[in-house]
């Protein structure tokens, strides 16, 4: 801003001057009532400064230190303002003195005002300081406090694993004192029955990839007691976000667990005997099921005591309790140490629950060592009561039944023990089970099953060796039984066929399997599997079939040639055989047959190549038995080998059936087997599973898709 020389020394002319000096921008906003006020002050002070007699140097240095209290300490300001001044034309030569005396009132009022806010921002400086520190000093003494008083075991340590601090509570809770945990590593407090995970965990987390974990965990203390916990581990990082420490809280349950453990152990053991009791049995056993090796095996022996009836009618209950309760411990005593479960399933009955069994010969011995072991009779008061007992002994691959059906055989045959005179022990047999099961079940409930939807079926895949496609899917009829459980085919069918049963379910089958394999077909095209479906001996023999089936195709849309039809090598005896027209007449209507089973009977070879047939399955037991103890397991090989050559020099299609594993599907594979079946492609499933895997194979998505 240039400020001209004022003519005559103007008073007014001066004022407007210095107004619009300090009105125009200097970094600051002032009201402009305010405004006012300090340029008519202000410009006053200077004029009396002026018109002084002897001159006022004092007004002209108050003049400059309110402007600067008014915040005005731009030194640009300065220079205009010592520039105004010194172009007013002043008396006795007076410019200097004034313009000398405002710019040193404003340089001090400058200089005071800067000290003090020197002054001011250390003073605030030092209480900050003083605050931050009294705060410290308090959070640490409530640190302290919370640390030392907390109920809780708490311990600090470093991301190396050394305790650093541990409280008093933790100093209690493992019975030891400052100097036996300072010092310590974490990794030293490693108990056997640690929850799985908990050190991956702990790993995870001095490593910065977790902020905290928790779990129960068991401690020895330092008298080498156990003591259960509930730990809690947080992380503590530094101010860059590294891992500094780790703050471990462990809190007492070992009460809670114990008391959990009682509770437990009254949930799964018989209160009477301390056995395990059903329900744990059963989990057992199912367990072993659930993700099984391939060939695994097990053994169950059912035991009955012979006469515990007599026992409790004459001498009383309380006689019958002692004596359950004896006969636990010798049979604990005897079985345990061998490695196997013995349990009380009720009343007089127990089992005994053999893993990873061997063979038939380890079961069998676990029942001999049952009966040895009660042959002696027991002493109870005045008492010497003869105990015996009966052993129902099944011995199976684990793959080759389930939980319930193998408790139900294991019943079945000790009731064939006690039918042979009781005292003894009897081998599981399948065909006596078969006759067993299937007698009851269909005399008390079958013939009005199908009215009450009791039957359902599952379908096992079967996948191409050569590309690993889906190829088909085999219909399982299964029986819901109310009081049985779900009933596999081998537990009912052959009783069906001796009372003519079979004919109106074998129907009730095919029309419910075609459907589904004509709503496939719908859905998903060409991708959808073939149909295999199982004819029974009377079923094939039957003049009827030929016309049942050509009805249900007509009614369910199915294309013939998308359904296989399976039979036994029982089911046709001979070239003269009735049942060749009937198989005859199958084939004419457009769909294949596959021989079922082929192995296990004793058909003539001579003239299957006369039967109308396509497809030939080789029986599970050739490929399951393969890796069964004592078997020359190249010898069976060899014998699978030629089956496959044999049948393919007959033209058929070859599956093989009871493949377990992915070894042996590519062995067979390499021998040119056409397809296979078996837990290693998938056990018997629902519809819906059996739609998933079409949607999943290649082009097999849903064709309205």
């Amino acid at each position: 801003m240039t400020v001209s020389p004022v003519p005559g020394g103007s008073a007014e002319r001066f004022h407007e001057d210095w107004a619009r000096l300090l009105s125009a921008d200097h970094g600051i906003v002032v009201h402009p009532g305010l405004l006012n006020r300090l340029v008519s002050r202000t410009a006053a002070l200077l004029h009396r400064a002026q018109e002084g007699e002897p001159f006022e140097a004092r007004l002209a240095a108050q003049a400059g230190a309110e402007l600067v209290d008014a915040h005005f300490t731009d030194p640009v300001l300065l220079a205009r303002a010592v520039e105004l001044l010194q172009s007013q034309p002043l008396a006795d030569g007076r410019g200097p003195a004034l313009t000398g005396s405002f710019a040193a009132g404003w340089a001090a009022a400058l200089r005071e005002r800067t000290l003090r806010e020197q002054e001011a921002i250390r003073t605030a400086a030092d209480a900050a300081r003083r605050e931050a520190e009294r705060a410290l000093r308090a959070s640490e003494a409530r640190f302290r406090a919370l640390f030392e008083s907390a109920a809780i075991g708490i311990g600090i340590g470093d991301t190396d694993g050394n305790i650093l601090a541990v409280n008093k509570a933790l100093q209690e809770l493992f019975g030891a004192g400052p100097a036996d945990m300072i010092g310590r590593r974490v990794g030293d407090l490693v108990h056997p029955e640690d929850t799985q995970g908990v050190w991956e965990a702990y790993e995870e987390l001095i490593s910065g990839k977790r902020e905290y974990f928790q779990f129960d965990k068991p401690y020895y203390r330092q008298d080498g007691e156990v003591v259960w916990t509930h730990l809690t581990v947080s992380l503590i990082r530094d101010d860059d976000g590294s891992p500094q420490y780790q703050v471990a809280m462990l809190e007492d349950v070992t009460d809670r667990y114990r008391l959990q453990e009682r509770l437990r152990h009254q949930a799964t053991h018989d209160p009477l005997t301390g056995l395990p009791n059903r329900a744990a049995f059963f989990e057992r056993l199912e367990e072993l099921f659930e993700d099984p090796e391939p060939g695994a095996r097990f053994g169950l022996c059912y035991v009955d005591l012979d006469g515990f009836k007599v026992v409790n009618d004459s001498l009383g209950h309380d006689m019958g309790d002692q004596l359950l309760s004896a006969v636990a411990a010798r049979l604990k005593a005897a079985l345990t140490p061998l490695g196997h479960l013995v349990a009380r399933l009720g009343g007089d009955e127990f089992v005994v629950l053999l893993e990873k069994c061997r063979g038939e010969q380890e079961a069998v011995a676990a029942a001999k060592t049952v009966l040895k072991a009660l042959a002696g009779p027991v002493l109870i008061g005045d008492h010497k009561l003869a105990v015996g007992a009966s052993v129902g002994v099944l011995e199976r691959r684990v793959s080759t039944t389930t939980p319930g059906a193998a408790v139900r055989a294991a019943d079945l045959t000790l009731y064939r023990a006690k039918e042979a005179g009781r005292g003894r022990w009897t081998l599981f047999d399948p065909k006596e089970n078969a006759r067993a099961v299937s007698r009851y079940a269909v005399s008390v409930r079958m013939p009005a099953a199908l009215d009450r939807g009791e039957f359902f079926i599952d379908y096992q895949p079967l996948y191409r060796l050569a590309d690993g496609r889906l190829a088909a899917v085999e219909a399982l009829v299964r029986w819901r039984h109310p009081q049985l459980g779900v009933l596999g085919p081998d537990e009912f069918v052959t009783t069906a066929e001796e009372t003519g049963l079979i004919m109106p379910l074998g129907r009730w089958v095919l029309e419910q399997a075609c459907g589904q394999a004509a709503d496939w077909i719908k859905r998903f095209g060409d991708a959808a599997p073939q149909l295999n479906v199982n004819l029974a001996v009377r079923q094939a023999r039957s003049a009827a079939l030929v016309s049942d089936l050509a009805r249900i195709l007509d009614s369910t849309g199915l294309d013939p040639a998308r359904l296989q039809l399976e039979i036994t090598e029982s089911t046709v005896v001979g070239p003269e055989d009735e049942a060749l027209r009937t198989l005859h007449g199958l084939v004419d209507l457009g769909v294949s047959l596959a021989v079922d089973d082929f192995g296990t009977g004793w058909s003539n070879l001579a003239y299957l190549r006369d039967l109308p047939v396509s497809g030939l399955k080789i029986a599970g037991s050739f490929v399951g038995d393969l890796h069964e103890p004592g078997k020359d397991e190249s010898t069976g090989w060899r014998i699978v080998s030629g089956l496959v050559s044999m049948a393919h020099a007959l033209g058929l299609t070859v599956t093989a059936e009871g493949v377990e594993t992915a070894r042996d599907a590519e062995r067979l594979r390499t021998m040119g087997c056409d397809w296979a079946q078996g837990w290693h492609f998938g056990r018997p499933v629902r519809p819906g599973e059996i739609a998933r895997r079409i949607a999943e194979e290649p082009q097999g998505r849903p064709v309205d898709g």
